[in-house]
């Protein structure tokens, strides 16, 4: 277990404080020290991982490359440290109970009886400890999902009590992340609601060792005093962290306010090298210096919750600043669309990305948007439901297959362009079942996908249940619309181009997954280079 040093962040007085992009930027840090790190979300609700939420409960499913559905938070994990996560970096207490009835019903307990002390909080405590007993990794550290206090967070708060006991003081710290209030009408920032934070973990049998306060002033030297002293933490352990322009900025206000040396002090671990953030520097000064900018209409049913699509507006945010273009999101509700209404929306974009998504609602809307910047010659990017869309449009209006549709919306439609898949059509349970994770996609040289990638060979992450029908492949191809990537273990249609459009692109997989600071995905930096090019002329 001490073969790696343990972090693990809690939250206090509200939740949505930012919890994993605290602990995206101390990871970002201590990477850039030359430390091998990795981060893990452990979730308090009790679905085995969430991948039947709906986005607007919990925002977007974040997949892994080994086909986990997990928290959007690894998302950030991934894009501030330019790595890859899996299945162990995401834990709910779903899993874990999962864990513990099947270990019962195989008969591992040997009769005893199974309690949440010590059968629950030693399974939790496992998942705290597998990443770091590998060997790959120096630091492991550990987002605590949910608030100090509530009843779902009580048996994970237990567990980070004793795991702090079994690695010992010098291997494990608690950072506890709150939130500083400013009562305009008093005109005072508030210390009482960190302070009951802290007193509840303290009931836990847990002293925070750092308190990073979120604040929209800066903290003043007697409130930074007031917290230490009524919170048992040291004077430098106090760390401001106010609102920032974007969350990009936070790994460099943590590195000015030393999160990362008080961290290694306290892990006795040497801080004498300095992070190289020059790199991330750069990236900073070009995303808030562009030399252009576009606006890009994001068609989507759950435009309502941005967090929805959270990695297809960072997926921009990188491609924007390796291109130095600023690129505006355009959010356009596709349950509003129509063949009436969507010239009207779609007027001020000067291109439009048809989102991911599952069921019936907003598919015309989705439909009517893809024909309109087909026919208008307006740069198009489609993301798997995006692109089945695409197929279907394409189908409906340039193959005249008038009853052309997806077997997820029309199951005994006439023409299923997109049909299930073969290995889904036995399917009964909707956890961790469809298509998931990465696999292998062969490009054809003549694409505008090969001159985005430069390779022949990629391989993307999936999410989806149903497949471009190879029966109507050959019809599609002779209309012009080309089949430009492909599976090759199973055939599977992996991305569809028009050629004679000056930039039409639909991918089954989701690209947006694989976008990183560090190394933009290239499918992103050619659509909106595309864009800036089409304008400038």
């Amino acid at each position: 277990m001490a073969s790696a040093k343990y972090i693990f962040v809690t939250g206090g007085v509200t939740s949505s404080l930012g919890k994993g992009i605290i602990a995206a930027s101390l990871g970002n840090l201590l990477k850039a020290r030359g430390l091998k790190v990795t981060i893990q979300k452990f979730d308090p609700y009790i679905n085995v991982d969430p991948g039947t939420l709906n986005p607007y409960e919990h925002g977007e499913c974040y997949v892994t490359d080994d086909g986990a559905e997990t928290d959007l938070d690894l998302g950030h994990y991934e894009r501030f440290l330019n790595i890859s996560t899996s299945q162990a970096n995401n834990v709910t207490t779903g899993r874990i109970y999962n864990n513990v009835i099947t270990k019962e019903r195989k008969g591992d307990y040997l009769g005893k009886t199974v309690q949440v002390i010590p059968h629950i909080t030693d399974e939790i405590k496992a998942n705290f400890f597998k990443l770091g007993e590998t060997g790959d990794y120096d630091i492991v550290i550990t987002e605590i999902g949910g608030c100090v206090g509530d009843i779902e967070s009580l048996p994970f708060i237990e567990a980070v009590r004793q795991a702090r006991w079994d690695v010992g003081e010098n291997n494990c710290l608690v950072i506890h992340l709150t939130l500083i209030p400013y009562l305009k009408a008093a005109g005072e920032l508030k210390t009482k609601p960190t302070q009951h934070s802290v007193k509840q973990l303290l009931e836990a049998g847990i002293q925070p060792d750092i308190l990073v306060c979120r604040s929209e002033h800066s903290l003043p030297p007697d409130i930074r005093k007031k917290l230490a002293l009524f919170c048992n933490v040291q004077l430098n352990s106090v760390i401001e962290a106010l609102d920032a322009d974007t969350i990009y900025d936070v790994p460099l206000l943590m590195r000015k306010e030393k999160l990362d040396e008080r961290v290694l002090t306290k892990l006795r671990m040497s801080h004498k090298t300095q992070p190289d953030v020059e790199s991330w520097r750069n990236f900073l000064s070009r995303v808030k210096n562009p030399t252009n900018e576009v606006t890009v209409a994001l068609v989507g049913k759950y435009v309502e919750l941005p967090d929805a699509y959270k990695s297809i507006i960072e997926s921009f945010i990188h491609a924007g600043a390796h291109l130095e273009c600023k690129v505006n999101i355009l959010w356009v509700s596709s349950s509003t669309l129509s063949e009436k209404t969507v010239q009207r929306a779609l007027k001020d974009a000067d291109g439009v990305l048809v989102a991911p998504g599952f069921g019936e609602r907003g598919i015309e809307g989705k439909i009517a948007a893809i024909r309109y910047v087909r026919e208008n010659q307006i740069p198009f990017f489609g993301i798997c439901l995006g692109m089945q869309c695409a197929v279907v449009e394409f189908a409906r209006n340039v193959l005249h297959l008038k009853e052309a549709a997806s077997t997820e919306i029309v199951p005994n439609g006439k023409h299923k362009v997109i049909d299930l898949m073969e290995d889904q059509k036995k399917i009964q349970d909707y956890g961790g079942t469809m298509r998931l994770g990465a696999y292998p996609c062969k490009l054809s040289k003549k694409s505008k996908a090969y001159h985005a990638y430069h390779s022949v060979n990629i391989e993307e992450r999936h999410r989806h249940r149903y497949e471009f029908n190879n029966v109507y492949l050959k019809e599609f191809e002779s209309a012009g619309m080309k089949a430009t990537g492909i599976n090759p273990d199973t055939g599977l249609v992996e991305i569809i181009e028009i050629p004679n459009h000056p930039y039409f692109i639909g991918t089954q997989f989701h690209p947006e997954l694989k976008s990183t600071v560090m190394n933009p995905h290239p499918l992103f930096i050619s659509f909106v280079d595309a864009i800036v090019k089409i304008k400038k002329n």
